[in-house]
Order: C-alpha cells, then sequence, then structure tokens
C-alpha cells in the first residue's frame, strides 16, 4: 500500500487570487471562533460526527457557506441561527482564522482506488483542489453520507454536486463517505 503525507497551509492557496479585504482579520476571527468551538472546536476540528472539520478550509468557501446560511440559501436548524446575526466583516474574520491552519492528511490507501467522481475537485487524498470546494480528508462518514442524500434529494442545491449526488446510489455515497473518512486529519492551530 502506498502512504502518503501532505501538509498545507490552508489560506496559502487563496492568497493568489484574493484580495487582502476578502481574507479579515484572523486576530477578529479567533475571538468569534468561540462561538464556534462547540461544534467545529477552535482549530477548526469537528467535536461532533455531524458537524464538519472547518480548519483549513479555503477561505472562500467558509465565506460562501456562511453567507449562505445567513441569507437562507442553505439551510441547518444550529448554523442558520448563527450565521444570521454575523456581519460580512466577521464573516471573512471567521474565514481568515479557520482557513489559515495547517492541514495534514496521512493517505494509507492507493490514491488509484480513490473516488473516480470525486477526486477532481476534492482530491484523492481529500484535500481541496479549487478555492470553492471543501476538504473531505478526515470528515465523520456520516457527515459525508448525510450531505451527498442532501445534494441527491435536492435539500442543497449545487451546480455540479446535486446532478452528481443524483446519479449515485446509497451504496456509492456509503463508499464515497468512508474512502474519505479513512484519511488520517490532522489540524494544527497557527495563532
Amino acid at each position: 500500500m502506498k502512504s502518503a503525507v501532505i501538509t498545507i497551509l490552508g489560506g496559502l492557496l487563496l492568497a493568489g487570487g484574493a484580495h487582502a479585504e476578502d481574507l479579515g482579520d484572523r486576530d477578529e476571527g479567533r475571538k468569534l471562533a468561540s462561538q464556534c468551538r462547540t461544534c467545529h472546536g477552535l482549530d477548526g476540528y469537528a467535536q461532533i460526527p455531524i458537524a464538519p472539520h472547518i480548519g483549513g478550509e479555503p477561505a472562500s468557501y467558509i465565506r460562501a457557506q456562511l453567507t449562505a446560511f445567513r441569507d437562507g440559501t442553505r439551510e441547518h436548524e444550529m448554523m442558520s441561527i448563527v450565521a444570521k446575526m454575523l456581519s460580512d466583516q466577521q464573516i471573512a474574520d471567521l474565514a481568515a482564522w479557520y482557513s489559515g491552519h495547517r492541514v495534514q492528511v496521512a493517505l494509507t490507501q492507493d490514491p488509484s482506488a480513490a473516488p473516480e467522481q470525486c477526486v477532481a475537485c476534492h482530491g484523492a487524498d481529500g484535500l481541496h483542489v479549487a478555492e470553492d470546494v471543501p476538504n473531505l480528508a478526515g470528515e465523520a462518514n456520516i457527515y459525508i453520507d448525510t450531505q451527498l442524500k442532501a445534494f441527491r434529494n435536492g435539500k442543497r442545491q449545487h451546480d455540479i454536486m446535486t446532478p452528481m449526488a443524483q446519479s449515485l446510489s446509497d451504496s456509492e455515497i456509503r463508499e464515497i463517505a468512508d474512502w474519505y473518512a479513512d484519511i488520517g486529519l490532522e489540524i494544527e492551530l497557527v495563532e
């Protein structure tokens, strides 16, 4: 079996294409993250299996999701309430905080066995390939399974993910969820 260890600093992937004002203030984001730590942890490593890891995610992805929760285009019983109170600046600050953490993954399976329909965007190692795509490495399989089924049944809408998920069976969804859940993940808090 092949083994790979990859380290990234989430914010670096965004820095080349973003404007400084879009990145927010990491210090302010750290202060705001105290309200996120119960579910997502201060370092962005989820504390409960139904919450995603957000440390090292692209800032643009975090901003888009928080804005969608705030504006009601994405709904969740907890996140919709929390995000409703956030300003654009606070969202940018949270995105700056969480995107700036280091992510390290350990892939212990042969990367050629990764889910073909996922690797172009999420990578075989579960790390985002584009700025507006989340990392899947180390996510709880129940979280990935739930989100894919939400795309499949129309509860979540996305130009790429909705039609992709609609073509998946329950067993295919479980295989994808299990693949990415099996990847070792460490998120290092970067002060």
